[in-house]
This record gives structure tokens, sequence and C-alpha cells, in this order.
């Protein structure tokens, strides 16, 4: 039984801090807190704060960034149901849309890297307006596919328009949103990918089929970006706010903790900010600020300047792009892009298998009927959002009361072993069924819970990710961005010739082995995982160190 009256002789690394305040210890009693959840990162009293953004201001802004994801999602994955009339119009081959395929996973991954300095030099808004437009250069591309060569090449420019929803949703979310409540909203991001993933092929199937023809699900997809993009001009506002450096949960060092150390108090807002009646910042009892709000247009601006940018900061992108790349070197980020690829691996195998073996004997479903196919996958997706999104929270707020107010990144980890059950267990009775010739329900019941892996397992890797490294979001999401859309890159390449060499059955058999045994590296995660965070504290305070300076 964990000691819930005292606070244990604990380390305090990223990853590791105190979620609830305890009648026992005073150790942080100048923090604002919700009820005895301790607010991280902590609320300024600037109205300019995100944090302190209204409700209706703050959720319109994660509708717009959410519907992004689910867009750029839906126009990644239509493609597919271009394929049939590219191939008896044109004489496109199938495999050279696998190409395609291939490299829209190249496109996402890698231009969100390219693309990662921009958010901190020249501000969010930006990068979400670029990459819509490269999102409609790709879709007029699609809309008016002559030969194979612009098949392919169209996707890398559909993919790079995804990139801003890899890394850069997650970035806005953590910019309005508290640490205790980031499973919640990453589960609304992965909700949103799930709706685009899933329901973008079932849309184009049907524009397919219709009397426009299937180069309408291009043209469609310009329509709807550009619409986006003009809300987004007039709507989508900046989140970029300088945070001052004041003390955080997760700043609370060890020897503090041991030797009974107060942490300095914040004079002018202590009082104001000890008891704290609503979670919603702009209703607190705060001390007065200096700053005055933004007017509109300067919330709108197209570019938010860094306060330290040079010039144009094009050696400073260059540098900040390098530096990025010591993300790979943690762990934790390993693991989250495994995690999340494999997830989109094995959208590849089902999809495949929905799109050619379930449109030919015994079943003949159209492309319509195929698509019909995703409703199942969504709904496990939902309910893998809400399991390992706000169920998750819950969960770690349990586990840190037990612990005397004291949260561990890997506690969220312990939700990933339903994935471990469901998720392969999916792939199998979809991958025989399909084999066998079962008819409905059990192929659909696997669909669903390959649905629930695809929305929990990404949702808890990377809320853990973010758990483990607070202030490094945006590059440990861009590393996941690029480990995950590699390993898609690799499998869907693979996934014809595996499928010709071994068949349908034993195929998915191996993906479903596969499937297994990525989510179960979960288990040295949470074994080693605090020593991992201890082991590489040094290495992320330099990161944040030189990024901050750069």
């Amino acid at each position: 039984m964990e000691n819930t009256t005292t606070r244990p002789d604990i380390d305090f690394l990223p990853g590791t801090s105190y979620l609830v305040e305890t009648d026992s210890h005073n150790q942080t009693s100048h923090l604002l807190r919700h009820g005895d959840i301790l607010l991280s990162p902590q609320p300024t009293a600037s109205p300019n704060d995100p944090l302190n953004w209204s409700f209706p201001r703050k959720y319109w802004h994660v509708f717009l960034v959410c519907f992004i994801t689910g867009l750029t999602a839906a126009t990644s994955n239509d493609a597919g149901s271009t394929q049939y009339g590219q191939n008896t119009d044109l004489n496109i081959s199938y495999n050279a849309m696998n190409t395609a395929a291939g490299v829209l996973f190249i496109g996402i991954g890698y231009w969100t890297l390219l693309m990662s300095p921009a958010a901190w030099l020249y501000g969010r808004r930006i990068t979400y307006l670029v990459c819509l437009t490269l999102g409609v250069i790709g879709a007029i591309w699609l809309a008016k596919v002559k030969t194979t060569n612009d098949s392919v090449w169209n996707q890398l420019f559909v993919g790079a328009s995804e990139a801003c929803a890899e890394a850069n949703v997650q970035l806005s979310l953590s910019d309005l949103f508290f640490q205790h409540q980031r499973g919640t909203v990453i589960g609304i991001y992965v909700l949103a990918t799930s709706i685009g993933t899933y329901l973008g092929p079932l849309i184009g199937g049907y524009i397919a089929d219709s009397s426009m023809g299937w180069r309408w699900v291009g043209w469609w997809s310009v329509i709807i970006s550009c619409g986006t993009i003009l809300v987004c001009i007039f709507t989508l506002e900046e989140t970029v706010f300088d945070r001052p450096k004041i003390d955080q949960p997760d700043e609370i060092t060890d020897r503090e903790t041991r030797h009974g150390k107060q942490s300095p108090e914040l004079p002018t807002e202590k009082n104001a900010l000890d008891q704290a009646p609503s979670e919603n910042p702009s209703e607190l009892p705060q001390a007065e600020s200096t700053d005055r709000p933004k007017t509109y247009w300067q919330r709108m601006k197209l570019i938010t300047p860094a306060p330290n940018l040079i010039g144009l900061g094009f050696k400073q992108y260059l540098t900040r792009l390098l530096h990025t790349l010591r993300v790979f070197s943690f762990p934790a980020v390993i693991y989250s892009g495994i995690q999340w690829g494999a997830q989109d691996a094995w959208l590849t195998f089902y999809l495949t298998l929905e799109e050619d073996n379930w449109t030919s004997d015994p079943y003949d479903y159209s492309d319509v009927g195929s698509g019909i196919m995703n409703v199942p996958c969504l709904i496990g997706a939902v309910i893998g959002c809400f399991y390992g999104g706000y169920l998750s929270d819950k969960f770690v707020l349990w586990r840190a009361k037990r612990r005397g107010g004291i949260r561990e990144a890997e506690d969220r980890l312990w939700l990933m072993y339903a994935c471990a059950i469901l998720s392969p267990t999916g792939m199998l009775l979809f991958g025989i069924g399909t084999a066998k010739f079962w008819s409905w329900p059990v192929p659909y019941v696997g669909l669903g819970m390959i649905g629930f892996g695809w929305g929990c397992a990404g949702d808890l890797s990377m809320a853990y990710l973010m758990d483990a490294y607070p202030e490094m979001v945006l590059e440990g999401m861009v590393g996941v961005a690029v480990i995950n859309n590699t390993i898609g890159m690799i499998f869907t390449f693979s996934t014809s010739p595996w499928l010709a060499a071994s068949g349908t059955q034993n195929t998915m058999i191996a993906t479903g082995v596969l499937d297994f045994f990525f989510i179960m590296l979960t288990v040295p995660m949470m074994i080693w995982g605090k020593s991992a965070r201890r082991w590489t504290r040094g290495r992320y305070e330099e990161f944040i160190r030189i990024r901050d300076s750069l």
C-alpha cells in the first residue's frame, strides 16, 4: 500500500512532479491550483496568456486546429478512392499508387521536421496556413492527374499538408491547457485524426462513385481547404506567449523536498492565487497585470517574430533544425514514435484488404461499401480516445493521490495493456476472417478492436511523452512524426509483396504478433522509464537551454 500521508523521498525529474497538494505538505503553498490539483504550467496574470483565454475563445481555437487535423488526415487518405478511376481511365498501376502512399508518409514525416523551427521563430499561425496551402497544391494536382508521375508526386504535397497536424497541433493544445488535462486534449486530437483517417476514404468513395467522378475527390479537397484557409486567416489566433520563468510543480528539487525548504513565494500573487475557485484561469482572482490585451489585428498577424529573431532568422532556422535532431536520443521519443508508427503501419494492411479482398468475390463490395467498413474502426477509435484520454487523466490523478500527490509519467502507461490485448486480437479476427470469408459480425468486431488500439495507443504514448518532457512538446512530437511516418513508409512499400508472398491469413497473423510485440514494449518502458528520465535529465535541461538561446 502506497503511503498517502507523507510525500516520499523522491527525485524530482522531468515527468515527476507534484500533481496533488496534500494537507501534510505546503511546499507549493504559493502556487495556483484547482482544488487540490497544482496547475502546471502556472498561469500568469496577463490577459494575453492563452491559459487565461475565455471558454469560447479557447475552444474555438481547439475546434479549428482539430478541424485542420481531421481535414488533412482525410485528404491524406482519400487518394485510395481514386485508384480504380486512375487505373481504368489512365492505366496507372496499383503498384504505382502504393508507391504514392509511401511518398505520402515521406511528405508527412520529413516536412514536419523541416518546418518545426518555424513555430518558434515565426509563430504557430503561419505554419498552419503554409501547410494548408501545400494541401491545396497537392489536391489540384490530384484532380488533374494525367501520368504515373502525377499520381505519385502529388502525394508529397498532400503529405506535407498534414505535417502541421503531426506536431504543431499538440504544441497549440499545450499552449492552451494545463498538464493534468493533456491526456484529454490529446484524446480529442487523436479523435480528430481518426475521424479524418476513417471517413476520408468513405467520403472519397461516395464522390468517386457519383456522377461527379473521381477527379472531384481532389476538387472537393481544394474547395474545403481554401475555405479553411480563409477562416483561419480571420479567426485562428496566435498562441505564442512568452511565459516568465516562475516556480512550477516540476521545478521543485528533491533537495528542497528533503530539507523541507519552502520555494520562494511570489509576493504579488500569493494571496490572490492561493485558493482557486475555478479551473478556468480567466475566472481566477489574480493580481493586476501591466499587459494590455492585444488588439484583434495583433492577434491575427500573419507572422509573430520571436523576441530573439535576428534578421530573417535563416541561420537560426538551420541551427534549430539541427538542434531538433537531438530528440532522437530520448527513449520516450523513440517509444512513442514506435507506438504511433505501428498503428499507421497496420492501417495500410487492413485498408488494403478492404480495398482489394472485400471488393472482389465473394463479397463484391463497391468502393462505397468498402469505405463503410471504416465505420466500426471509427467507433472503436472513439472508445479508445475516451479511454486513453479522459480516463487516463483520471487514472493518473488517482495514482498521484495514492502516492502522496506525486505524479510519475509512467503512470499513464498502465492503460496500454488493454491495447495489447484488443488491437492484436482485432488484427487476427479481421485478417483470418477475410481469408476464410467470414461474414458479419466477426470481421467487423475485429475492425472495432483495431480502431480501439488506434485511438488509445497513440493517445497514451504521446501524452506520456508530453508528461515526461513537458517543455519539449514540439520537438518531441517532431521526433515521433519522423519515426512514425518512416515506419509507415516501410510497411506501405512492403504490404503488397508480403501479402502476395505469404497470403492474407499468414500475413495478418504475423502483423498481429508484431502489434502485440510493439505495444508490449510498454513493459521495459514502465520498468526503466524513470531511470531513462534520470539519465536524460541533464541532456533535457541542456536541450531546453540551447533551444531558448538560439
